[in-house]
């Protein structure tokens, strides 16, 4: 018997299995039956005084030689086939008895069709197959883990359910896709992890799984198990109501998006280091909140797992795990639903463009250049710090177009704002002359990554037709929002970089200067048609010095809080749909700190609390007149009345709706000076009530002077052309309604 197991270590495998370089552990270990009809049964225990083979039918148990006590490799000959279903007895020590089953007893749970559709990069719910899965096969529970790592010579699971050591469950490595996978049983929910990735440089890696649904909390970054499918979701209404609400549909519905930081939105005065509130407290007091305020949607930053607070979460390393400073996955399941419940969507950052060079991540994983392109002038950002995914890579495409998808799918997230776009169609993007490299035809833009766009979008239009795709894209790339079949990239949306950029170049200037300007006010209309776009006042904006959207008024303290309100009616009033960054609904006025809550206190003092209310009774007329939104992607939607008077800084503009008798017309006074029986061209005659004015006394306005009504007359050198005549107050916006006339 002892020459029938020795004939086994004379092989090459035995001492690759000993050294950790063997692709395929179950070439050894487990149960053989040779030719002759014997059977042959090995483990592989390092530091194991005996072993004992128990056998489940009969609960006996037999001794296993020790074939290399040194190196803790075990084996029982038997001239026949005995053993069906066993387990293994392990004695370190006189009180130290383990039962351990034997993985390489269980097949494989990754099939060819799987390898195929992944290895062509559409395996689109790859998530299900790679990671940490909880199953029970054949009666027993355990974690099937699978993970992709072609450079690798072998891959071990360590982790807090076999004493950290990776040798004791090397895994199974496919043969046509470099997946290696291994059932473990006795793992289970709540068990910490990392791979022990053996590379071709005969190093030692440790790495996190990229396909984990759960990390520790940072600074520590292994792995941990977890089950997304035991929570039980109460969203099925809201679900419904957003089947059948396609590109169209979407285009034409209001979305005011109150952007957010959950982990700084509010903290705790209770002495710990962070205070964050968790996703079930939070859930609560964020929904009642967006619902006072009128706010559609929500828009999350920072949810994807990410190792350091100060990069606000667009420095990923857990793609498919919410981060764990506010709780487990399904705290976050939680939290979704219940904004679903009372009718609010929620949106997420998703950040494909890059990732850190953190040594447990994504970086060299395998110990040579994996997600990230190879060619480090295709595969770094110089100025970020940051690796680039290699887009051509069909693998790697697929982790993220599925990770698009699973954030929908398993989450019930209703979109995905993609960050940093730009810098993902262009390959020479922060790089100077000689840190890039050219595409094949000599241009600088990212075929792979254009290709991408086109397929995620695709693929959602197919599996997600509600799903709302936006990007933040800075450039005049044309056609981001143009469908895939029209030579677009396909997003619904596109963040109007151009516009933020040049109205708040343009509301910084003192008044007396902004008449030489009056083409940033105005400039945006031209374009406002080529993308359905998104107005933002995001977060980027009230950061690194910029100031607070109240500090970047010009002015006195009561001119800052006049021009805030005449920059949000202005932004609400243009074409696009909106965005604004929490905090700045009520003149938060410090910038935004990640350390720090937003300025809540601040609400006790009248103006905040007024310019909150403006705001809000912003959103509620924003969403009761479809002329705010109905033609947002249109242009009968908009039409100026005037934008030629740059002297007084005054334009107007009507908006338009479903009909003829919705629409709004909206006049700016971009000056602090009052123009007494101000003419304003309008488009008939008519009626003209104001439904808003943004110097109104409720507000903290100047409140004087505000007539109600308008009646709209014909001057006398203009022949069939209509105006009103009314005061226009300083630095003020005012929103009339009017019926149209024949």
């Amino acid at each position: 018997m002892q020459r029938a197991l020795t004939k086994w270590l004379e092989k090459e495998e035995y001492f690759k299995l000993i050294r950790g370089e063997l692709e395929h552990p179950e070439s050894i270990l487990g149960s053989h039956i040779n030719s002759d009809g014997s059977q042959m049964i090995f483990v592989y225990r390092p530091m194991a005084k005996q072993v004992f083979l128990v056998d489940k039918q009969t609960n006996t148990q037999e001794e296993m030689e020790c074939l290399s006590i040194e190196n803790g490799f075990f084996g029982i000959y038997k001239e026949k086939r005995i053993y069906q279903k066993y387990y293994f007895r392990v004695k370190y020590g006189e009180n130290d008895i383990v039962d351990v089953e034997d993985s390489y007893q269980y097949e494989s749970n990754i099939g060819e069709l799987d390898e195929y559709l992944f290895a062509e990069g559409t395996h689109y719910q790859i998530f299900n197959k790679l990671g940490a899965h909880p199953m029970t096969i054949d009666g027993v529970k355990g974690i099937y883990f699978a993970v992709w790592a072609p450079h690798a010579k072998a891959v071990g699971v360590a982790g807090s359910f076999n004493m950290w050591d990776g040798r004791l469950h090397y895994m199974r490595k496919s043969r046509h896709s470099a997946i290696f996978e291994l059932f473990i049983p006795g793992a289970d929910i709540g068990g910490i992890y990392k791979y022990q990735i053996t590379t071709n440089k005969d190093t030692i890696l440790y790495k996190s799984d990229p396909y984990a649904n759960c990390s520790e909390l940072r600074p520590r970054n292994a792995s941990v198990i977890v089950d997304l499918n035991s929570y039980e979701w109460n969203d099925s209404e809201w679900r419904k109501q957003q089947e059948g609400r396609n590109r169209s549909c979407r285009l034409r519905e209001p979305m005011s998006i109150y952007e957010m930081h959950i982990g700084s939105w509010k903290k705790k005065f209770d002495g710990t280091e962070d205070g964050f509130f968790s996703y079930r407290e939070l859930a609560p007091m964020i929904s009642d909140y967006i619902l006072e305020m009128g706010y559609t949607h929500i828009e999350l930053i920072g949810i994807a797992e990410h190792p350091f607070d100060g990069s606000w979460g667009y420095q990923v390393t857990g793609y498919y795990a919410p981060t764990r400073r506010y709780g487990m996955p399904e705290d976050f399941m939680y939290f979704v639903d219940y904004l679903h419940q009372k009718g609010i969507g929620v949106l997420l950052d998703w950040v494909p463009a890059h990732f850190p060079k953190d040594e447990f991540g994504l970086a060299l994983f395998d110990g040579e250049p994996l997600y990230e392109h190879p060619d480090p002038r295709r595969g770094e950002h110089p100025h970020w710090g940051t690796l680039i995914f290699d887009y051509g890579r069909r693998e790697v495409a697929n982790f993220l177009i599925a990770n698009a998808l699973f954030w929908i799918e398993k989450y019930h997230i209703d979109g995905l704002r993609v960050d940093a776009v730009a810098s993902m169609l262009y390959l020479d993007y922060g790089k100077e002359s000689g840190q890039w490299l050219p595409n094949q035809f000599g241009g600088k833009e990212n075929l792979e990554a254009v290709q991408l766009f086109r397929q995620l979008s695709q693929v959602l239009e197919e599996r997600c037709p509600s799903a709302i795709l936006i990007a933040e894209e800075s450039t005049a790339w044309p056609g981001v929002t143009a469908p895939v079949q029209d030579a677009g990239l396909g997003f619904l949306f596109k963040w109007n970089m151009g516009w933020m950029n040049d109205f708040l170049e343009y509301i910084k200037l003192d008044p007396y200067f902004r008449k030489y300007n009056h083409n940033k006010l105005i400039f945006s209309i031209a374009y406002a048609y080529h993308e359905n776009f998104i107005q933002p006042l995001s977060h980027d904006e009230v950061v690194h010095g910029k100031g607070s959207m109240i500090e970047k008024m010009p002015g006195t303290e009561e001119e800052k809080y006049a021009s805030l309100r005449l920059t949000y009616t202005f932004m609400y009033g243009h074409p696009g749909k909106k965005l604004l960054f929490m905090g700045q609904e009520f003149a938060q006025c410090s910038e935004w700190n990640v350390k720090r809550g937003l300025d809540w206190d601040l609400l006790g003092k009248t103006r905040h609390e007024k310019m909150r209310q403006f705001v809000q009774n912003l959103n509620q007329l924003y969403r009761k007149y479809p002329a705010f939104f109905y033609n947002d992607s249109e242009e009968i939607g908009f039409e100026w009345m005037s934008c030629e008077d740059a002297e007084r800084s005054v334009v107007a503009f009507v908006r338009r709706g479903d009909s003829k008798k919705e629409q709004l017309l909206f006049v700016c006074n971009f000056t602090p000076v009052t123009y007494v029986d101000y003419n304003v061209k309008v488009p008939c005659k008519g009626t003209y009530t104001i439904l808003l004015n943004s110097e109104s006394e409720e507000y903290g306005g100047i409140g004087k002077n505000i007539v109600k009504v308008v009646e709209a007359g014909v001057k006398e050198d203009k022949e069939k052309e209509w105006f009103i005549e009314y005061t226009l107050l300083p630095l003020s916006a005012t929103v009339f309604c009017y019926d149209y006339v024949e």
